[in-house]
């Protein structure tokens, strides 16, 4: 069995919503209708030559079967896919995500405290048989494998014609959009596999105001090179993309080897009014650092899985882990490096696959105001990973000052022993309001992005809006934040190494 030099993507959340927008593979409606998503959300498990992709999946439309093909570098038998908890996507989301946090002066006159840290933590394969392999043989296609893993029936396709592979797809009922041949070339040409994971509706047991729930998806494989195929998603792109990669890996960080990789600035202090606007705030952030960097892609997390400060939310246990691949890889269950990297791109702009490397450690977003306000911007290599992006709203003392020698300057939690708001974290990425003035968000001036904050009154962003990035490889940018702050409406993601397709049903 030839095995590729790459890893397979896969496919995050998808809300079908009539002809919804952007998405990183493509969909076709039964009727022709075409259908897209804005984001892609990944999470993957890496050790040695070890991968284990984990994939989320939300299906929203009429009542017939949908079906996902995923390029991959093997054969994969039924002990190699598995069905996972939704929940734990939405767990590492929020440890990873880019948070708002908030710090008040202490009464200048107050005895002095202890000295402490003020940011504390919240806390079985069935081959085919020969007649049935062979089938589709005169296309160059051959059914490898087939089974059924809970609502999903898996077909594992091999293809030495790029040509061929498209007629049999087309021929099996799969409506694929034009242009899809070329795209697949490529990998027919490396040997892939194609994963073809296709549901089946009447085995949905989860549903939700008259949408499917899927269980999220895990697949595990081995592969010399760590590598993302994004391409193939672009057949029938409409527009700008996020992905959203999570990396495990055991005390190690990744970042990209063929883009650029710039970290997402941090320890910024904004205005009280980013409380509510955290989104625009961040996607204004994110749209600007990638002027500057237009072919790169952002860091916004390294930590150890088990640990975070603040806390948006729990950490990874040792059976989360196990879940998301540690089953298989093996080994202790601690010191596991979550990084989180986020690229946006358009179809006209992306190049290459992403190709992943290790790389040293970093530490950044950490500390607390001076007795100015300001907190340490840089980001520096460090022996553990501690970097996250992080905002901060300041509220200066407004009381009495009483004494003659008072102590300005010194921050921790809300005056008179009031509980302390939780990091909020910027979620559901895809589908914040862009196009506002980031200098209006800002308390301070960002010299690297040559933004002055602005007073006054900021701009109101305008949903959807978003300055193009001129580049070859577009970035990612497009952030939410906060809890509730946005609907979770639309095509939120599916990885861009696969390419999900809407089923035909084929007559007779």
């Amino acid at each position: 069995m030839r095995k590729t030099t790459f890893a397979a993507a896969l496919l995050a959340t998808l809300l079908i919503e009539g002809s919804a927008s952007a998405f990183c593979g493509f969909y076709v409606g039964g009727a022709g209708q075409e259908l897209y998503n804005k984001a892609t959300f990944v999470v993957l498990m890496r050790d040695g030559t070890r991968t284990v992709l984990s994939m989320r999946n939300a299906y929203e439309g009429p009542p017939e079967n949908f079906a996902m093909v995923v390029p991959v570098p093997a054969v994969l038998q039924q002990e190699n896919v598995h069905t996972l908890p939704a929940e734990l996507f939405d767990k590492v989301d929020r440890l990873a995500a880019p948070r708002l946090v908030e710090y008040w002066e202490r009464d200048p006159c107050a005895p002095p405290e202890p000295p402490m840290e003020m940011m504390r933590s919240m806390a079985d394969g069935v081959d085919m048989d020969a007649e049935t392999a062979s089938e589709g043989g005169d296309l160059g296609v051959r059914v490898e494998a087939e089974f059924e893993v809970g609502e999903y029936d898996i077909v594992i396709l091999s293809a030495n014609d790029s040509s061929g592979l498209d007629t049999w797809l087309r021929r099996e009922g799969y409506h694929i959009p034009e242009g899809a041949e070329p795209v697949l070339r490529p990998y027919v040409e490396q040997g892939t596999k194609f994963f073809v994971a296709r549901v089946d509706v009447s085995r949905i047991t989860s549903w939700q105001d008259g949408r499917a729930l899927l269980s999220p998806l895990r697949v595990e494989y081995d592969a010399e090179q760590f590598m993302l195929p994004v391409r193939l998603g672009l057949v029938n792109s409409a527009g700008t993309q996020d992905l959203i990669v999570h990396i495990l890996g055991r005390n190690q960080r990744y970042e990209v080897a063929n883009y650029d990789n710039v970290t997402i600035p941090t320890n910024l202090r904004v205005t009280e009014g980013v409380r509510n606007e955290f989104g625009p705030f961040y996607a204004s952030l994110f749209d600007r650092l990638l002027a500057e960097h237009p072919n790169a892609v952002v860091t916004e997390y390294s930590w150890d899985s088990a640990s975070c400060d603040p806390c948006p939310g729990p950490t990874l246990d040792a059976n989360d882990l196990a879940t998301l691949g540690l089953d298989t890889i093996g080994g202790d269950p601690w010191g596991w490096t979550l990084t989180r990297l986020h690229y946006r791109y358009t179809a006209d702009a992306l190049g290459d696959d992403l190709v992943f490397r290790p790389a040293p450690a970093l530490v950044g977003g950490r500390g607390v105001p001076d007795a100015e306000g300001v907190m340490p911007r840089e980001v520096e290599p460090a022996t553990v990973n501690n970097f996250q992006g992080r905002y901060a709203i300041l509220h200066p003392w407004e009381g009495p000052i009483t004494c003659d020698s008072p102590n300005r300057g010194v921050w921790g939690g809300p005056p008179n022993g009031g509980s302390e708001p939780p990091a909020a974290p910027a979620q559901n990425l895809a589908f914040a309001a862009r196009g506002g003035d980031l200098g209006s968000y800002l308390a301070e001036d960002v010299p690297e992005l040559s933004v002055v904050a602005s007073e006054g009154e900021h701009v109101e962003p305008q949903p959807g809006a978003g300055q193009r990035i001129p580049s070859q490889s577009g970035g990612c940018a497009s952030c939410s934040v906060g809890a509730g702050t946005l609907p979770v409406s639309g095509a939120l993601a599916l990885l861009g190494l696969g390419v999900a397709v809407w089923l035909r049903r084929r007559r007779g």
